[in-house]
């Protein structure tokens, strides 16, 4: 494969990823699983044969949320999202705020009450496409204690750089921080 894509092995589903530029030093390799079905229904089936017991499933909002989805449907167990911005409907709206990699500025992660309620005390697994510096992930463990979630595992198609040393996540494949 040329310099533009890094390619890597996903249980098994191989797939060639974009390098995009991080900085003037590093790419990272970029999991877009939007319109991959084969990818998200095969790394759903994975995840969930690696994972605890649990009762929901809960994503930040956006890249994710096919996965969360799929994990969903495949189980059988209702999935949340914790939301970038606050909607109409939401009753009480509860938040976070966070910093990652691939989003520039601070985010917010919300959750309307009615669904913390509905989590509070459950087996809750944390799902996101890649982990990398781990504050989305971190941001969204802050939000679900906010309903005395039990968090059972956290689990991503693949991590990135540090991340990849991490033993407290469930992940399919690694992928490097990329020097220039």
């Amino acid at each position: 494969m040329s310099d533009k894509y890094y390619t890597v092995d996903i249980a098994g589903l191989k797939r060639d990823l974009l390098r995009c530029p991080l900085n003037d030093e590093i790419d990272i390799a970029a999991l877009i699983i939007f319109g991959d079905v084969e990818l998200t229904v095969h790394s759903a089936s994975e995840l969930l044969k690696r994972l605890p017991e649990f009762d929901y499933l809960v994503t930040p909002e956006a890249k994710s949320i096919p996965l969360a989805y799929e994990m969903s449907r495949q189980s059988g167990k209702k999935y949340f999202v914790a939301r970038k911005k606050s909607k109409i409907y939401m009753k009480d709206p509860v938040s976070v705020q966070v910093t990652s990699i691939t989003t520039h500025g601070v985010q917010t992660l919300i959750l309307d009450s009615t669904e913390g309620e509905e989590l509070r005390g459950k087996k809750v697994v944390v799902v996101d496409d890649v982990i990398s510096t781990g504050e989305s992930l971190r941001a969204l463990e802050q939000l679900l204690y906010k309903f005395d979630c039990d968090i059972v595992a956290r689990a991503a198609i693949l991590s990135e750089g540090d991340s990849n040393d991490r033993a407290d996540i469930t992940v399919l494949g690694q992928i490097p921080l990329i020097k220039k």
